[in-house]
Order: C-alpha cells, then sequence, then structure tokens
C-alpha cells in the first residue's frame, strides 16, 4: 500500500505550467512544511520537513486559484520516485508526492495575511489521465477520482458568527439536541 497523509503551510507560491498538444493537461508543482512531533535533543535544529508535491489536471488548476505561500493544507496522496537525465547529462533521481485529494486546513480568519485564499472543508480529488512531465521522462497518471466545486452556503451566518468561528444555538433548542 502506498498512501500519504500530510498538513502543512506551503513554503513558496505553486509553479504550474500546462503541456504541449491537443489535450495539454495542467501541472501544479509545489513544496510543504511539516512540523516534527518531536526531535530527540533537537539534534539537527530543524523542526519540520519539506515535502516536495505535484498534482495534475483539475485538482492542479485548483491550487493554481486558490494556493498561495503560507497557506495551510491538508493532503492525501502516494510518494512516487522518477529519474531523468538533466542538460548537463546527468541523472537526477526525484522522490515526490503525487496529490490525489486536497483540502484547506484552516478558515480564512485563521489564515490572516493569506485571507481570501479559499476556505475551510472543501475537498478535491482525484486527477485527469497521465502525462509526461519533466525532462522528457518519468510519466505520470492517476484513474478515477474526479472534481467536485465546493458547496455554496446559502445561508449567510450572521456577523457574530463569523468573528469566532462558532454557530450560535437558539434559546430553548436544548430538548432536541441527543446529548445533555
Amino acid at each position: 500500500m502506498n498512501k500519504v497523509i500530510l498538513m502543512g503551510r506551503l513554503t513558496r507560491d505553486p509553479e504550474v505550467r500546462y503541456t504541449q498538444g491537443d489535450n495539454s493537461l495542467c501541472i501544479a508543482n509545489f513544496s510543504i512544511a511539516v512540523d516534527r512531533r518531536y526531535s530527540r535533543n533537537n539534534q539537527d535544529g530543524q523542526t519540520a520537513d519539506f515535502i516536495n508535491c505535484v498534482a495534475f489536471g483539475k485538482l492542479a488548476e485548483h491550487v493554481e486559484k486558490y494556493y498561495r505561500k503560507g497557506l495551510k493544507t491538508a493532503l492525501t496522496g502516494r510518494i512516487q520516485t522518477r529519474n531523468y537525465t538533466n542538460r548537463d547529462g546527468q541523472k537526477v533521481y526525484v522522490t515526490e508526492v503525487v496529490v490525489e485529494e486536497l483540502e484547506f486546513a484552516e478558515s480564512k480568519n485563521a489564515q490572516g495575511a493569506n485571507a481570501g485564499y479559499g476556505s475551510g472543508g472543501a475537498n478535491y480529488g482525484g486527477s485527469g489521465n497521465g502525462g509526461n512531465y519533466g525532462g522528457g521522462s518519468g510519466s505520470y497518471g492517476n484513474a478515477g477520482g474526479g472534481y467536485s466545486a465546493p458547496a455554496q452556503n446559502q445561508s449567510a451566518a450572521p456577523a457574530s458568527d463569523t468573528l469566532d468561528g462558532f454557530m450560535n444555538i437558539p434559546d430553548g433548542i436544548d430538548e432536541e439536541l441527543p446529548f445533555n
């Protein structure tokens, strides 16, 4: 089984490009900083791991539109390795997470400086057909999945709800709750 679940912040704005040809495919590269739970006496001084990620198709278009440096995200995917020969003739090995699902991991209010780049809870899964990525080798593809737009809130919340992030429960509803 090859399944990765990560939560962290984007270390830079995503790099997005499109493949050439009739069926061009969107490809988004980004990296996230994932905090370590603990470190043994903090020997190396590093408290986070920096994980390279790649997304394809509609998922990559979503990343291009909403994701920016500093945004906190939760993602699932799979680890994939590939290699290619660079312009200097050297063989380069790359290990990265191929993203299958993405979620915003904090609200707009919590993002502070990143306000306006999405909201919590939207789930995006899967990408389109395979494509060729990087230096002419290392083909990618992800079967299944799909794309669904975030649910739109039909009723506007009162201003007091948006300040603390919690919904106000009306008086007299205690009898209807399944717990005390």
